[in-house]
């Protein structure tokens, strides 16, 4: 039987999470495939793994190509459509389609810690992942607002971000890289004096497994969830849609 070939899309992702994780998944089912990291500095280098001549049955996309890739396939899923950025991508009949499993995968994770309370977010961060979050709250019926370096007309800096408007929105998601191994000491500067045992922290980051984000709202009494779950959700869905 022909070995399927698989692999995951970024920059500077020797951390990263899915090649353990499918290399694990292929081991423990005896399953014939591998799958690799497609470590590019540029997006442009992609056509090499998009050419159907690579044969290769699947891939996922991560930082920064999650909404760079999207000029280079060939069609979109309706969720990767509305969210704006592709984290999987199937080959069919020789075309390349972008899905997005992201907002699968958070809104899993995130469902059994919601509370009647949680009616408002903060996503920190504006970048391809974020899109997903958005999505999936908007979906959930929870009102966020987005907090950027530099905000455009509907978004919120940092700057203006105080103590009132952090108590009064009790979801916080951090999307943005901050507090990533190794630069452990990193967190998104936000007043984290506004946290309560009222608030959900949920950082996408999952290693450290508890970040600096996420110390400092376990020591005001919040709920902490690390990005784990979430990306083992969306692997798996991401693998449910290859092999549909």
């Amino acid at each position: 039987m022909k070995t399927r070939k698989f692999g995951l899309l970024g920059k500077d992702i020797d951390y990263s999470f899915s090649r353990g994780y499918f290399s694990e998944k292929f081991k423990a089912e005896d399953l014939n495939a591998t799958y690799e990291n497609f470590d590019f500095q540029n997006i442009e280098l992609v056509t090499t793994i998009l050419n159907p001549s690579a044969q290769i049955s699947g891939i996922n996309i991560t930082i920064p190509y999650k909404e760079s890739i999207i000029p280079y396939l060939d069609e979109l899923q309706e969720d990767a459509v509305n969210i704006g950025a592709v984290n999987t991508v199937k080959f069919e009949d020789g075309k390349s389609i972008g899905h997005n499993t992201d907002f699968y995968g958070f809104t899993k994770a995130l469902k059994p810690h919601l509370k009647a309370h949680h009616k408002k977010a903060l996503i920190l961060g504006t970048g391809g992942a974020s899109k997903a979050i958005a999505y999936s709250l908007k979906k959930l019926g929870i009102n966020y607002v987005f907090v950027s370096r530099n905000p455009d007309f509907n978004e919120m800096s940092y700057h203006n971000l105080d103590e009132d408007i952090v108590r009064d929105y009790t979801l916080i998601i951090n999307c943005t890289p901050l507090g990533t191994h190794p630069n452990i000491q990193q967190k998104p500067q936000i007043p984290y004096e506004g946290i309560s045992e009222k608030h959900i922290m949920f950082d996408l980051i999952y290693n450290p497994s508890e970040t600096a984000f996420l110390k400092q709202g376990k020591s005001k009494g919040a709920t902490i969830v690390n990005g784990l779950k979430m990306l083992e959700f969306q692997a798996e869905k991401s693998w449910e849609i290859w092999n549909s």
